[in-house]
């Protein structure tokens, strides 16, 4: 067992101050601490903490513990010493997104997991102290919740007019030359620049496999331009236009929010504009069919990260709000993985197919429990029963008789997850 040395995290606090005090500064010296055992440890223990099916060598995390940890970490830190270090082709997958269309996820090996997961301990300290506040996408301390949270405070605000924005097929067309360009304005290491363009290329002449550890990173370190655009905006928009505009984006899902005052016609119109000038600058198209305008005061909805939109009446009609809560598309496809997880456990037993079904629905529920999932949630509970009941009968032959059950009887005597409590996001 390796203790992750505290000096790991002192460095990156060092990186980070001094990123965040020179913004001029290009970094150089830093391949050395991405060979170290001990920054390969904890990019270990990171994607050993995020699970994972193995990658196209078929190695296992089981496999490696039982080969020696320190053994193989030791071989890896060799390979990156001696430039002997070859990243191999992710294993793709294909995913439903839910509109009929596939994703394809490409998984990395888990040692060149390791490796991305060792570059990026090192390089995000330099990185995260240019970001800006309007991303919230893979970044320490930041969550998707703190994003949809904010989107409604911003709508009871009134920022009732939303640019929807979609980038079509961001990740895959992420442009190579001009990633390692941005790179390299902090980046003075020409060993670090060497493997960033190893594991880029290994799967292809542009994009960035989703699925692989150090990509978020580089996602937002391609659209950063965007942010600080956005950002100068906010002053330029307030003095011009005498409103408000603000931008949230997390990856390549954004949206631009106004409030409605004279000429927002010409705003949004001045809005979408630029964002389209900036995205050509970096040879991302915007999907024009799919970005949409949204003028939420006429009752019009958006989604963003999941989350429905919209603004109405309270629940006793005395004031107008704004509401979020789980995508239709969303809880459609819970159930329908609900189905496909009791087919995959027919054969084992009740209190083994309850716990991986509390498993997943513990996931998806604490993720959606915020804004005004209550509806959704007594519908997902009655999805969950009616399934688990389904289930049970077709187990035993219709022999499985309701009336000597009851729900109490799923959650007190198997356990059944029953945590649908809605908890409004605090920022710690």
């Amino acid at each position: 067992m390796i203790k992750t040395a505290i000096r790991l995290w002192e460095l990156k606090e060092r990186i980070y101050d001094k990123a965040k005090s020179e913004k001029e500064k290009r970094f150089w010296g830093l391949y050395v601490h991405i060979c170290k055992v001990t920054t390969l440890y904890q990019a270990y223990q990171d994607a050993r903490a995020n699970g994972g099916k193995p990658g196209m060598d078929g190695i296992t995390f089981d496999w490696i513990e039982e080969y020696g940890v320190v053994k193989y970490l030791e071989e890896i830190s060799s390979e990156l010493k001696e430039k002997t270090y070859k990243p191999e082709p992710n294993r793709k997958v294909r995913i439903p997104k839910g509109d009929g269309k596939e994703r394809q996820l490409g998984i990395p090996n888990i040692k060149d997991r390791i490796v991305q997961g060792a570059v990026k301990q090192i390089l995000e300290p330099i990185f995260e102290a240019d970001f800006c506040n309007c991303s919230y996408g893979y970044r320490p301390n930041k969550k998707a919740q703190e994003a949809v949270s904010n989107v409604g405070k911003e709508i009871s605000g009134g920022k009732h007019l939303v640019i929807d924005v979609d980038l079509s097929g961001y990740f895959d067309n992420i442009r190579h030359h001009i990633l390692f360009k941005k790179i390299a304005r902090r980046v003075n290491d020409n060993d670090v620049m060497h493997l960033i363009k190893l594991i880029c290329k290994a799967n292809g002449k542009k994009g960035v496999p989703q699925g692989g550890v150090i990509s978020p990173l580089f996602s937002n370190i391609y659209l950063q331009e965007v942010d600080e655009m956005f950002t100068r905006a906010e002053a330029v928009v307030r003095r011009h236009y005498g409103t408000e505009l603000t931008f949230y984006r997390y990856a390549d899902d954004m949206i631009c929010m106004v409030k409605k005052r004279q000429q927002y016609e010409r705003l949004m119109k001045d809005v979408r504009r630029r964002l389209k000038q900036e995205l050509e600058k970096l040879q991302v198209v915007m999907n024009e069919e799919k970005t949409k305008e949204v003028d939420m005061s006429k009752g019009e909805t958006f989604s963003f990260l999941g989350f429905e939109f919209s603004w109405g009446k309270s629940r006793f009609g005395k004031k107008m709000m704004a509401y979020y809560e789980p995508k239709k598309k969303k809880v459609q496809a819970l159930a329908e993985g609900i189905r496909q997880l009791l087919k995959k456990l027919w054969a084992m037993p009740i209190q083994g197919v309850i716990a991986a079904l509390n498993q997943k629905l513990r996931g998806w529920v604490n993720y959606f429990r915020i804004g005004n999932s209550s509806r959704v949630f007594r519908k997902v509970r009655n999805i969950v029963i009616n399934k688990l009941v389904w289930y049970m009968k077709r187990k035993r032959k219709n022999k499985f008789r309701w009336k000597k059950w009851s729900t109490k009887e799923l959650f007190d005597k198997y356990g059944l997850y029953n945590d649908y409590q809605i908890r409004y996001y605090q920022k710690a």
